[in-house]
């Protein structure tokens, strides 16, 4: 199969999902020593969401009362979810924390809850506080460097559906069908076989295709297998890609299609 230009997350995108909260965080406040860990998730709009303990260190430094913020600054870093893949890169987003109180409150709760149901937030309002702030400016850190997001289109981008079970779909390929996969991306990428080189692996996996490392020892080259569209969630993953991983010699299912560009 001829390389193409392949699909993969815009900048944009790959924010909206480092800060959804999967992640662990780090919070600086303007004019404030730290920085602060921070339990986060962000909301349908792309708010920030803060769950903070009012004993804490953070908690005295947040405005507490209604009408008060302080300047916030969010860094996620991607945690790749196996050995030699690629980082996503570092997400760093800010913008002006508020206390919330009351009916607000209850409601980030139930978004809160929506990405990460902890009991902690049955606690809002005595143990715990919420905080939040609407992203004024998002940018993307990547060893080529610092990329400026747009605050709309940071607005306007969704998180990977795939990126919270990124790991255990990772497992699940190499553990359970190993086999079926390694021939896959030799057929896709036109990879003969070749017992001086390592087998190919799938080392990241999002709604757009899959990312595979392949090569010998020293030559290691990454890949990128695009999807015929993209997936909306686990599930529509798990049909594009039965054919191959119930692949069997009398089977008439046609492999999916997809796209090799590079990474």
């Amino acid at each position: 199969m001829r390389p193409s230009p392949a699909r993969c997350p815009s900048p944009a995108e790959t924010v909206r999902t480092l800060v959804a909260g999967r992640l662990p965080g780090l919070a600086y406040l303007a004019h404030r020593s730290g920085p602060f860990h921070v339990r986060h998730v962000t909301d349908a709009e792309g708010r920030v969401l803060l769950l903070v303990p009012v004993h804490s260190d953070l908690a005295a430094v947040l405005p507490r009362d209604p009408g008060t913020d302080v300047a916030v600054a969010l860094d996620v870093l991607d945690l790749p979810p196996a050995a030699g893949a690629p980082s996503l890169g570092r997400a760093w987003v800010s913008g002006w924390a508020v206390a919330l109180h009351g009916d607000a409150a209850r409601r980030a709760a139930l978004d809160f809850a929506e990405v990460e149901p902890t009991g902690d937030l049955l606690d809002v309002g005595t143990r715990f506080r919420l905080h939040r702030f609407e992203v004024a400016e998002a940018r993307l850190e990547r060893p080529e460097g610092m990329l400026r997001i747009d605050p709309l289109a940071y607005a306007e981008a969704e998180p990977d559906p795939l990126h919270p079970v990124e790991g255990e779909l990772l497992t699940e390929f190499a553990g359970h069908h190993g086999r079926e996969m390694t021939a896959y991306v030799r057929r896709q990428l036109g990879l003969a076989e070749c017992a001086r080189t390592d087998p190919p692996r799938v080392v990241r996996v999002d709604r757009y295709g899959l990312v595979v490392s392949f090569g010998g020892p020293g030559t290691r080259r990454r890949a990128r297998l695009a999807f015929p569209a993209p997936l909306a969630g686990p599930g529509e993953l798990a049909r594009l890609l039965h054919p191959v991983l119930c692949r069997h010699p009398e089977s008439r299912h046609p492999e999916s299609r997809h796209r090799a560009g590079p990474a």
